[in-house]
């Protein structure tokens, strides 16, 4: 385990886990979460509690759960809760996303987060620690169920907010609208204007009307390899 760190100069410490690393998927995907008139989230699968602590940061008024099912990891993020004195504005459950309706009653949130494990069952060779290989690979909650989990926690109205790769991406949209939760953003993040999106952000919202708004892609580089403008600010380095 690492020691606590500032995230950005002034901001939020943060002490990192071993088996899951602070990426800039997770960094992306706060960035991406809208809160406005939010006052209950959840993470699914929240690991240290990175996406949980950045959106706290900037949202005053939000109470946040945390759903882990490694108790090492969860432990971590109540430790980085109590770090920047959010405890009384967050909780760590340690459990199983399967087991949501145990858990949780129906419709006991606004807004859902997630960053799942990006491959399914059976997609390639698996890390030897059962940690980081549930941390790569669907072996204990698939794209589907963890859907059918989001719609039910999820109040009527209430948004839920992904980050995944593209290739899953018609996947992730099915899963979706099966479980009752209608694709509204999608924005793709690409390493610069000539490159392919290395990932995929996508809002739902429960019961919402159809209708998906494509919003332009966000690059992280610019055309001489610098860092753009954007990327800089969401890492709030301007």
């Amino acid at each position: 385990m690492s020691t606590p760190e500032n995230l950005w100069p002034g901001g939020p410490r943060f002490i990192q886990a071993e088996h899951f690393r602070l990426g800039t998927d997770c960094v992306l995907l706060a960035d991406f979460v809208n809160t406005a008139g939010a006052k209950r989230g959840i993470e699914l699968g929240c690991a240290s509690g990175a996406a949980m602590l950045l959106l706290l940061e900037r949202s005053p008024k939000l109470f946040m759960t945390g759903l882990e099912i490694v108790s090492g990891a969860a432990s971590l993020a109540r430790e980085n809760m109590a770090l920047n004195d959010l405890t009384e504005r967050s909780e760590i459950i340690t459990g199983d996303i399967r087991d949501h309706r145990a858990l949780f009653r129906a419709g006991s949130f606004d807004l859902l987060v997630c960053n799942p494990p990006y491959f399914p069952q059976g997609s390639g060779a698996l890390p030897q620690d059962a940690d980081r290989a549930a941390a790569r690979s669907e072996l204990l909650c698939t794209l589907s169920e963890l859907c059918a989990a989001a719609a039910f926690l999820l109040q009527t109205g209430g948004r839920a907010f992904f980050v995944h790769r593209p290739e899953r991406l018609s996947g992730l949209l099915v899963s979706l609208t099966a479980a009752g939760l209608e694709p509204k953003r999608l924005r793709l993040v690409c390493r610069d204007a000539q490159a392919a999106p290395s990932l995929v952000l996508v809002e739902a919202r429960r019961g919402g009307r159809p209708g998906l708004t494509l919003e332009p892609s966000l690059y992280l580089q610019n055309p001489d390899g610098s860092e753009s403008d954007e990327y800089k600010h969401i890492y709030h380095r301007i």
